[in-house]
């Protein structure tokens, strides 16, 4: 068959653009071995997603916002960072505290609300159940092979099948990818003493963890260990893992008991060298793989969806080839200009906070200090926080480049 774009991966990234291309009127034809029942019913993975006023702003204009529930969405209004056994948190709020700094949505709900968006629309031809078996890229198009022997030539091929992405291999992009050595536990419980609108983002030592909150007394938690620790949490019986949990937050939430599954993610953090070859580009996580700790992985993907689906509007508009090489250049180096800035920072942040010897315990605590009471920074972390600049803040890299370099390995 033929398309305009074939889009492999049918998570958040592809779904949203495709239904943003189709709405355009392409032909997109869509690649990914779930069914249409798993797209429209998925499984709860446990995980919530911070998204910024951008990234709700793209959202509603993608159609997708006003499919969630009220109770699917809670609003985040305050962040507090805690370093080591201190206290005292670096504070970070809107200021005035009139807009939230974003909203807690699951995984789950952001799946099921990209694909009602784009299941019935004209346009979109679904190869569901099916895998990407080989990739052949010409002058002239694109051929992907799946495992049924069907072929789609398209203008465009796009990858948006995760951070270890077997189409952007399968086009010759190469990725490095960063190991952390941990393993993140998430699950939600309900607490004794909620939050409400508060999270935390705890860099203790030896572990770090993490409190997002979602609507009444429930919230996210999140654990991040070595291996083998969220191996033994994971098999620990329910009531022993509450106490556990209350334990390693010192008892500040009260009792916490677990509703629903726990769920271990390895820790890998991607970055491919370029995301763009002749007739292919990478979205999402198949664009970039990030950390969690600074929140950005899902937000960077959908501010990259919409830089895509721009540079293509804008070939459409000037009567180019929207797949030629200087449009699929030009997206690369915008992103990549966001991207990478924010993938090193992240990076620089992990290596420090997860750093217990005493150099790096002082400038921990100097540069939350810092942060605390340095209002300037303070208000730029806000924007970059709410997507309204999604660089990171300059003080922020000059950090990165200071902890990259000046801490000697142990």
């Amino acid at each position: 068959m033929h398309a305009d774009i074939v889009i492999i991966g049918a998570g958040p990234a592809g779904l949203s653009l495709a239904g943003v291309l189709a709405r355009k009127g392409l032909k997109i034809a869509i690649v990914d071995p779930a069914s249409a029942s798993d797209l429209e019913h998925p499984l709860d993975d446990g995980r919530e997603i911070a998204l910024t006023r951008l990234s709700r702003d793209l959202l509603e204009k993608w159609q997708q916002w006003a499919l969630l529930s009220d109770t699917e969405q809670a609003p985040l209004v305050e962040a507090h960072v805690f370093d080591g056994r201190s206290e005292r948190p670096m504070k970070v709020k809107s200021p005035g505290g009139l807009d939230p700094l974003g909203w807690m949505v699951s995984n789950q709900a952001l799946r099921r609300t990209a694909y009602a968006a784009a299941k019935d629309l004209d346009g979109i031809t679904w190869h569901l159940s099916r895998r990407m078996q080989r990739i052949d890229i010409t002058d002239a198009a694109t051929q992907v092979e799946l495992d049924d022997g069907s072929r789609i030539s398209a203008r465009l091929a796009v990858a948006a099948d995760s951070r270890f992405s077997s189409a952007r291999r399968a086009a010759g992009l190469s990725a490095r990818m960063h190991d952390f050595g941990r393993t993140m536990l998430v699950c939600r419980m309900k607490l004794e003493k909620p939050t409400p609108g508060v999270a935390w983002e705890w860099l203790d030592y030896g572990q770090t963890l993490a409190l997002l909150p979602l609507n009444a007394d429930m919230a996210s938690v999140v654990i991040t260990l070595p291996p083998a620790d969220i191996e033994r949490l994971c098999a620990l019986p329910v009531q022993e893992f509450e106490n556990e949990v209350a334990q390693r937050f010192r008892h500040r939430l009260g009792n916490m008991h677990l509703i629903g599954a726990r769920h271990p993610y390895p820790l890998v953090g991607v970055r491919p060298d370029n995301i763009v070859t002749k007739r292919f580009a990478c979205i999402g996580d198949a664009a970039v793989g990030m950390h969690p700790i600074t929140a950005h992985g899902y937000n960077l993907g959908l501010r990259g969806i919409a830089l895509l689906s721009d540079q293509i509007q804008s070939a459409l508009d000037g009567g180019r080839d929207f797949a030629g090489s200087t449009d699929l250049a030009t997206f690369q180096n915008e992103l990549q200009a966001i991207a990478r800035p924010l993938y090193f920072s992240t990076l620089s942040i992990v290596r420090l906070y997860s750093d217990d010897r005493a150099p790096a315990k002082l400038l921990r605590r100097a540069g939350l200090r810092f942060g605390q009471h340095f209002p300037p920074f303070k208000k730029l972390l806000v924007s970059a926080l709410s997507g309204k600049d999604v660089r990171p803040p300059r003080p922020l890299r000059m950090l990165s480049s200071l902890i990259s370099g000046r801490i000697p390995p142990a």
